[in-house]
């Protein structure tokens, strides 16, 4: 395991690094999960297998530290990430990202786009979302005050073994902070910042769901949107496969703009 300092504080960032050729891939997790958990599989998948991949941990979550100073908006995060991937020399970067995931990529590539050549979104996040009570996780419904004296027990009855299995691993300042930055989104909105990349980017949905809202503005926009089957939300534990092969021809397509 690798780490970097991306704070003042000197917190760390972890990664699981697999080598490959350049340019990197690296792969970032949702809330409450971890990227080794969630991307060894699809990291050396022998569709995608072969690139120099970093499975990266954000701040507060899985391996990397759990500052309590640190605000855990996805601009901290990008910046931090950022940090990370400077420390690593990667640059020109294929990034995959998963949910919140998905988002943080989004604000890394608007930000510091010399970090970020391509950019594969996997049902990530892309409009602000006002927290619902009970609804997903929940965490941000409730007052930090309350989600830290007790309310964590609540979401961990709510969300499943599953889920809980990285969340648990989470901080949970950092869980409940991050939980709260995503449903607020950004400003512009992570789909805004979307939309005006000028790298090629993909977004990968579970077939289910069904059409994608704004599919027409983001394809038009450049943006190559497919659909999973037989799969939910965590496309690439649920089906594999049908993830790696996506996924791959959506990295491997040329830039329509």
């Amino acid at each position: 395991m690798r780490s970097a300092a991306v704070t003042a504080g000197d917190d760390r960032i972890r990664w699981v690094e697999f080598p490959g050729e350049e340019p990197a891939r690296v792969y970032v997790h949702g809330l409450g999960a971890t990227a080794p958990a969630y991307f060894a599989a699809s990291a050396t998948h022998p569709l995608l297998a072969g690139r120099r991949s970093l499975l990266v941990d954000l701040l507060g979550h899985g391996h990397s530290d759990r500052p309590e100073d640190f605000d855990y908006t996805l601009e901290a995060h990008a910046d931090a990430l950022a940090a990370a991937l400077v420390a690593a020399d990667v640059a020109g970067a294929e990034l995959i990202g998963h949910s919140m995931g998905g988002a943080v990529a989004i604000v890394l590539a608007a930000r510091h786009p010399e970090l970020v050549s391509r950019l594969l979104l996997v049902d990530a996040n892309l409009d602000p979302t006002p927290p619902v009570p009970g609804v997903g996780s929940g965490i941000a419904a409730y007052t930090e005050e309350e989600f830290l004296a007790g309310g964590w027990t609540e979401v961990r009855d709510r969300v499943g073994a599953h889920w809980w299995a990285t969340m648990r691993l989470a901080g949970r300042t950092g869980l409940y902070r991050s939980a709260v930055h995503l449903a607020a989104g950004t400003a512009p909105t992570m789909r805004e910042l979307l939309l005006e990349l000028k790298i090629p980017r993909g977004f990968l949905l579970p077939e289910a769901d069904g059409p994608l809202p704004g599919a027409e503005a983001m394809e038009a926009a450049g943006v190559a949107v497919a659909a999973v089957p037989d799969c939910g939300h965590n496309i690439m534990l649920d089906n594999p496969d049908a993830f790696a092969e996506a996924a791959a021809a959506l990295l491997a397509r040329e830039h329509s703009l």
